[in-house]
């Protein structure tokens, strides 16, 4: 990713299981913080969530975003991200998400419940700043 500096981009590497810290405002103003798997198409990050979640109706509704990437084996290397959500589409959530298990749990299917509507959210850095 451009906007990333290239000696964190092994936080981003198809191997990396790092997690990524999502930020999102609440109606109120008030943020909320998830955990969540990603990975990058090398111009956004994209993350997967279900339809209905918190983050899901904050995003759609605040798309301005936060995120943290930290590196489990140096804790004090991270990045933190400001940013913007700019698409969000259900198209190929579904086998996004089965991606992201075999990444994060060498599943080929995700395990979570199967009738929930999967969605696929991709978010534009803006403002990066990097530790360590």
């Amino acid at each position: 990713m451009k906007t990333i500096p290239e000696k964190y981009h092994d936080l981003f590497a198809d191997e990396a299981k790092t997690f990524l810290m999502l930020a999102t405002t609440m109606d109120d103003g008030s943020p909320q913080l998830t955990p969540v798997w990603f990975n990058t198409d090398d111009e956004h990050i994209i993350i997967n969530s279900a339809q209905g979640r918190t983050k899901d109706r904050n995003m759609r509704a605040r798309p301005k975003v936060a995120v943290a990437i930290h590196d489990f084996n140096r804790p004090y290397r991270y990045l933190q991200i400001r940013g913007a959500v700019v698409e969000i589409t259900a198209e190929g959530a579904r086998e996004h998400i089965n991606a992201l298990a075999k990444k994060y749990m060498d599943k080929d299917v995700y395990p979570g419940p199967s009738d929930e509507t999967r969605v696929i959210y991709k978010i534009k850095p803006e403002k990066v700043n990097a530790m360590g």
